[in-house]
């Protein structure tokens, strides 16, 4: 299965262009109101503040592009920011059998996906990817996926124990 984000790139890319605009409009509006128009007071730092606030969030919520692919015997994921140089990209491949379990976790609007790999120096590794961008329909065929992988792991693991 393959599932992937990257056609909403250039909606994320307008949306950081949009953020940036208004906190420059911001900055802008702050300065002439502190130093011609005298008409807002100290709300007149909400000018800069809010903006700044949501193009924070926008930025916290991690990395906006998350592709994944388990097709064949090895599960591929990918992880990236619109913007290359705020955070390191993330690009991972393994094979299927190497996959223990995963976890989704939700805190308000910042979802990560925990992945648990097996290793052979210290018996496991966890995997961490940001999937705040994708939808609630992708993450129900994220997890449909990788339970599938994880169940198939287990099966193969029952057996060899017989």
């Amino acid at each position: 299965m393959r599932l992937s984000n990257r056609n909403k790139a250039p909606v994320y890319n307008f949306i950081n262009t949009v953020l940036i605009m208004i906190l420059i409009f911001g900055i802008i509006g702050f300065f002439l109101e502190k130093y011609k128009f005298h008409i807002l007071g100290w709300e007149s730092s909400l000018l800069i503040v809010v903006p700044a606030l949501f193009l924070l969030l926008f930025h916290l919520a991690g990395r906006q592009i998350f592709e994944y692919d388990s097709d064949g015997e090895a599960l591929n994921f990918k992880n990236r920011n619109i913007l290359q140089f705020i955070k390191k990209s993330v690009n991972d491949e393994f094979p299927k059998y190497k996959l223990l379990k995963y976890e989704v976790v939700r805190f308000f609007i910042i979802k990560r996906l925990y992945i648990t790999i097996s290793s052979k120096k210290n018996n496991s590794n966890i995997l961490k990817y940001d999937i705040s961008f994708l939808s609630n329909m992708e993450v129900n065929d994220l997890k449909f996926s990788l339970n599938k992988v994880v169940k198939a792991n287990k099966e193969k693991d029952n057996n060899s124990r017989i």
